[in-house]
């Protein structure tokens, strides 16, 4: 839940907090929702590890009236197939590759988004977002989570703010861990998994704060800038850290053309990351992205960690929206 979702907010590093306005506003901001103008939907793939793993991402939103939205959304991150090579060799210690089986191990996130703008303040909208989290791992062991976020926007002379506060009660996942098969597999390897793991996983909340404004050149030409401050309530390996919070800013840019080309490009995901020697260097993650649109179909590319500058492995991310009222 916390890669993120659409090859245009990709392609800027995530800074769309405060501007994001569309079907994938119900990850980013749900209060965003409410600047879509009928119904649309969205679908992203993205492959990790030299395809190894698999994300993927579909969504739905409709406007309800003038004052609300609501959205659903479902995300997956797994790998498939993984060989099972516990039970390779059998009680007379003859290896036996009829003995290996595949398995699979999943993480899913289905998300119901609401957004309302209240009557009495202008350019202030809202939104609230429902989670349900389910991490399964073969047979041998799965959870359920459940979670909240919200978020604000607030839009004032062509500036545009926004507030996003995730797992603000604390998100948590509850696993169920087949015995039997721990038991068959925890002497695999001497001296390791002889304890079962712990039964809860805690998501602790996060904050983003976000700014940007779009600026218009000779009608045809537009650009958007946006900057993020990324907050975590613990001390992390962020550029800006300290016991209470710590924080990693990230810069996005799109440049359109005619509301029909963009180019987009961002910087974000900096750390403090410890050498061989010692010494601290800054790492961070550039990306960049393409984008196109055409009578309500939008097709976006995002090529995420340009040139492998952070730790994180780069993945090309490929995602699609559309606006459905064009079939109407």
């Amino acid at each position: 839940m916390n890669i993120g979702v659409d090859a245009a907010a990709l392609g800027m590093s995530n800074a769309v907090t405060a501007f994001s306005g569309d079907v994938n506003s119900g990850y980013w901001n749900p209060g965003g929702l409410l600047k879509i103008q009928d119904s649309e939907v969205s679908l992203m793939h993205a492959s990790y590890f030299a395809n190894i793993a698999k994300y993927d991402y579909a969504a739905y939103a409709k406007k309800i009236d003038d004052k609300s939205a609501w959205g659903v959304s479902l995300i997956r991150f797994g790998v498939d197939d993984i060989l099972n090579t516990t039970q390779l060799i059998d009680s007379q210690g003859n290896i036996d590759y009829n003995r290996i089986s595949l398995f699979s191990t999943a993480d899913y996130g289905f998300t119901f988004s609401y957004a309302r703008r209240p009557t009495l303040i202008e350019g202030f909208q809202y939104g609230v977002n429902a989670k349900v989290i389910r991490r399964v791992i073969g047979k041998f062991a799965n959870s359920w989570g459940f979670g909240f976020d919200f978020g604000l926007q607030y839009e004032r002379n062509d500036w545009h703010y926004g507030l996003m506060l995730r797992d603000i009660t604390t998100t948590y996942n509850i696993w169920a861990i087949d015995e039997e098969k721990y038991n068959s597999i925890k002497d695999a390897v001497a001296g390791q998994n002889q304890a079962p793991p712990e039964s809860t996983e805690i998501t602790l909340p996060k904050a983003q704060l976000g700014i940007a404004k779009k600026f218009d050149f000779h009608y045809d030409y537009t650009l958007l800038a946006a900057i993020n401050l990324n907050m975590q309530f613990a001390r992390t390996n962020d550029i800006f850290a300290s016991a209470a919070v710590s924080i990693d800013p990230a810069l996005g840019l799109e440049f359109g053309y005619t509301e029909m080309v963009f180019l987009r490009a961002g910087v974000g995901n900096f750390q403090n990351v410890e050498q061989i020697d010692g010494t601290k260097k800054i790492n961070f993650q550039p990306n960049i992205g393409l984008g196109f649109k055409y009578k309500g179909i939008q097709i976006d590319y995002a090529l995420t960690n340009l040139g492998n500058q952070s730790a994180a492995l780069y993945s090309n991310i490929f995602s699609v929206k559309v606006d459905l009222s064009i079939f109407r």
